[in-house]
């Protein structure tokens, strides 16, 4: 993929400023979404759904978050009215009314390493580079050192894979585990300096839309307009992968980024969609399932995973809903 490393630090750089959200919401009538990640080529995605969601009548505002933890706690707190990322064990734990209601993506990643390190044997002890705490590349790394029985040594948390190949190829990061795109990329780079490392085959959820019960209650309709948005962007996805460049440069979503990352939209989303990332029906039930299985295995989840509830977890309601108006 054609990348240079100048495109991608200047990428890592920007990707939050590059975008025109304003970080408070000045208006009650704005629905205020937390994003606990970096805003890249990776999510645009779901920029594009929110675009459309706001010609159908969504007012929003849109908060990047340093890590996935601080906009969980402000979905909690009240400050945010939707939330990004994986809030299984924050909702078993706090007992917070938090409910899932669309799977943004899965998880698809790969675990990248120096070639020194040979076998997962070779990282017994050894700093790994993950994207959060509590998240989903850390469950990865617990399921791992289950498997394989090994002990990591320090974990550090770089949000945003591409910020994490950027350290990797500038000498400051040993391991990590990444995206589909962004493996290539430094397998591209990084002239036989890494090489990837045995994963896992499960596809959990990475990214999923939550909220408060009540605020899901209180505001039917623009929860409704905003999944009917992403599950017609995500099925369209699926048929055409380029459809997010072309809605992209519709919006003129992220057009300050280099014109080498905004070359590869296509690539990314094609090996996306290749990747299984994107589920077509939103997730659900099945979903829940998954998920119990995987973040219990990672040890974020206590209990049976059979015993598990879905609507101790999701809200079904609005998926359902958008489902049966197709």
């Amino acid at each position: 993929m054609g990348f240079s490393l100048k495109s991608i630090v200047g990428a890592a750089a920007i990707t939050v400023s590059a975008l025109a959200f304003s970080t408070v919401s000045s208006s009650a009538e704005k629905v205020r979404i937390a994003l606990g990640d970096v805003a890249s080529v990776e999510t645009l995605s779901l920029l594009v759904a929110l675009e459309r969601a706001k010609e159908n009548g969504l007012d929003y505002e849109l908060t990047t978050f340093g890590k996935e933890g601080l906009a969980i706690q402000a979905i909690i707190s009240g400050q945010m009215d939707l939330g990004i990322g994986s809030p299984y064990s924050v909702i078993q734990k706090s007992k917070a009314p938090i409910r899932n209601f669309f799977q943004l993506s899965k998880l698809v990643f790969f675990p990248v390493a120096e070639v020194k390190y040979k076998t997962w044997q070779d990282m017994d002890g050894e700093p790994i580079t993950l994207h959060s705490r509590g998240g989903g590349t850390d469950a990865i790394a617990n399921i791992i050192a289950k498997r394989e029985g090994i002990t990591f040594g320090q974990r550090s948390y770089v949000p945003g894979s591409e910020n994490r190949i950027v350290a990797m190829l500038k000498g400051q990061v040993n391991a990590s585990i990444v995206d589909i795109s962004n493996k290539n990329i430094l397998m591209s780079k990084s002239e036989g300096r890494f090489h990837t490392l045995p994963g896992l085959e499960g596809r959990a959820s990475d990214e999923i839309l939550f909220a408060n019960q009540n605020w899901i209650d209180d505001n039917q309709e623009s929860v409704a307009i905003l999944v009917e948005a992403l599950l017609k962007t995500w099925q369209e996805v699926n048929e055409d992968p380029t459809i997010v460049d072309r809605e992209r440069k519709r919006f003129n979503l992220l057009s300050d980024l280099p014109e080498e990352l905004l070359s590869e939209v296509d690539a990314y989303y094609q090996e996306a969609v290749d990747g299984g990332l994107y589920d077509p029906n939103g997730g659900g039930a099945d979903a829940a399932r998954a998920d119990f299985e995987f973040y219990g295995e990672a040890g974020q989840l206590a209990g049976d995973p059979a015993t598990l509830k879905v609507e101790d977890f999701w809200n079904l309601g609005p998926l359902n809903a958008a489902l049966a108006k197709q």
